[in-house]
C-alpha cells in the first residue's frame, strides 16, 4: 500500500474518472483486491458504464501504467533538453524530474512500482519496452559522461540502476504533509545521484 494518503477521486468525466478511481482503489486495495464495482463506486457510476471505455480491468491497468510511463519520460526528457550541456549538469536535472514525477504524481507511481506482476504478457511487455526507454535516457548521460572522463565510475550500468530505484522508491515514502517538499528532496537527490558516479573534480 502506498504511504500517501490515498487522494480524493478526480470530478473530471469519462475515461479518467475511471483512472482517478481505478488508480485511488488499487493503492488501497491492490490490483487483485480491487473490484470493477469498486472503480466505479469511486466514479460514481455504474460498471456497465466502465465496460463503455475500457474492456477489462486489465486493461485499465495497462492505461493507467503506460500513460504515467509516457508522462515520467516526457518529463524527464524535457529536463534533459532544457540543461546545460555537461553530464553532470544533465544528470541532475534527470534526478530532480525524476523524483518530482514521484512526489507529485505518487498514487500512479505506486501502481507502476507494484502492479507490473498483475499485467498479462502483452502489458508487460509495452511496459518494459517504455521502462527501457526511459532507462536509456539516464543511461546515455552516465556512460558520456564516463567516456569524457567527467565521472569514475567502473560500473555506469549499475549506478544508473541505483539511482532510478532510489528515485523510484521516493513513493513509497513519502508524504505530503512531511518535512521535505518535493523540490528539496529531488535537489538532495540530484546530489545523492551525482554522488553514485564519482564526479571527476
Amino acid at each position: 500500500m502506498c504511504a500517501a494518503k490515498v487522494a480524493a477521486v478526480s470530478t473530471g468525466t469519462g475515461r479518467q474518472v475511471i483512472l482517478d478511481s481505478a488508480v485511488t482503489n488499487m493503492n488501497e486495495r491492490g490490483y487483485h483486491g480491487t473490484s470493477m464495482r469498486d472503480i466505479a463506486r469511486g466514479a460514481d457510476i455504474t460498471v456497465a458504464s466502465i465496460y463503455h471505455h475500457f474492456a477489462s480491468k486489465q486493461e485499465i491497468l495497462q492505461d493507467i501504467m503506460v500513460r504515467a510511463l509516457h508522462d515520467a519520460i516526457a518529463m524527464t526528457r524535457g529536463a534533459l533538453l532544457r540543461s546545460g550541456g555537461a553530464p553532470a549538469d544533465q544528470l541532475q536535472s534527470l534526478v530532480r524530474a525524476w523524483v518530482m514525477f514521484h512526489t507529485t504524481r505518487q498514487l500512479d507511481a505506486m501502481v507502476g512500482a507494484t502492479e507490473i506482476r498483475s499485467l498479462d504478457d502483452a502489458g508487460r511487455r509495452l511496459v518494459v519496452a517504455l521502462r527501457d526507454e526511459q532507462e536509456h535516457l539516464f543511461r546515455d548521460v552516465v556512460e558520456r559522461g564516463v567516456e569524457e572522463g567527467d565521472f569514475a565510475t567502473e560500473y555506469p550500468r549499475d549506478a544508473v540502476r541505483g539511482i532510478i530505484n532510489m528515485g523510484q522508491s521516493v513513493c513509497t515514502w513519502w508524504h505530503a504533509d512531511g518535512p521535505m517538499k518535493p523540490e528539496e528532496l529531488a535537489e538532495r537527490y540530484a546530489d545523492l545521484a551525482l554522488a553514485m558516479v564519482k564526479p571527476v573534480v
